[in-house]
């Protein structure tokens, strides 16, 4: 494991930095070390919160401060710190399951993407190029936020790097894929949003009635296929 920077947030929270840039890597380290607190969590374990580099660990200071031995330590920030990293110290104990590929039926351009020919403009491509560079990746998730079930995906061709809108528009369709810099999405509700809309799937990424309530999660791939009819699943 990296060497962790810890910082405490409140005074139920601690945040553990596990690096400065965005990399797989590091996802795969802190996809290890959630998945270790989750099977082993200290008497106090509420949550965790996932970012790209980080994740913040939330929890009862009272239960901490009674539960776990407190010596040497002055607070329970501290005595929480102290219990992930005896946790990870041992690597060999790490689970070693991987994410699962999720293929994902896209309708691209016409009503369903009305940015394509924009985008393929803005990189000096044919809207097909831009199809095919699309769908040529699988992205990995690094994360889930901005709505339910929003996945946040790296691994996006450079070629095919769009800026956002500088107008967002007042409401993007379920299903919307776009394009927002280095970084491609998929719109689970319809919502606002300034992204450039290249295609649209039916495919639900949002299931209130299930558990978990979403499709994917962090660590799966996601692989677009382009199709000719759009189908729900």
């Amino acid at each position: 494991m990296p060497v962790l920077q810890f910082r405490q947030l409140s005074d139920n929270a601690l945040f553990v930095q596990f690096s400065t840039t965005i990399n797989e890597q590091a996802h795969y380290e802190i996809q290890q070390a959630i998945t270790m607190l989750q099977q082993q969590p200290f008497p106090g374990f509420i949550e965790l919160v996932p970012s790209y580099t980080n994740f913040c660990v939330y929890y009862n200071p009272y239960i901490v401060r009674t539960s776990l031995p407190f010596k040497p330590f002055k607070t329970s920030a501290e005595k929480v710190q102290n219990y992930i990293e005896n946790l990870l110290k041992h690597p060999e104990n790490f689970p070693s399951e991987t994410g699962r590929l999720i293929d994902i039926p896209v309708l691209y351009g016409g009503e369903y993407g009305p940015d394509l020919n924009d985008v393929a403009r803005v990189n000096g491509l044919t809207p097909e190029q831009v199809i095919d560079i699309h769908t040529s990746k699988q992205y990995l998730v690094y994360m889930l936020g901005f709505a339910p079930g929003f996945p946040f995906l790296g691994g996006m061709d450079k070629r095919i790097a769009t800026p956002r809108h500088s107008t967002p528009r007042l409401q993007i369709a379920a299903g919307s894929i776009g394009i927002a810099g280095e970084q491609t999405g998929i719109y689970p509700l319809a919502t606002p949003g300034g992204w450039q809309i290249i295609g649209r799937t039916m495919t639900p990424l949002f299931l209130p009635d299930k558990k978990p309530p979403t499709l994917l999660r962090a660590g799966d791939r996601v692989r677009f296929v382009a199709v000719k009819e759009i189908t729900s699943c």
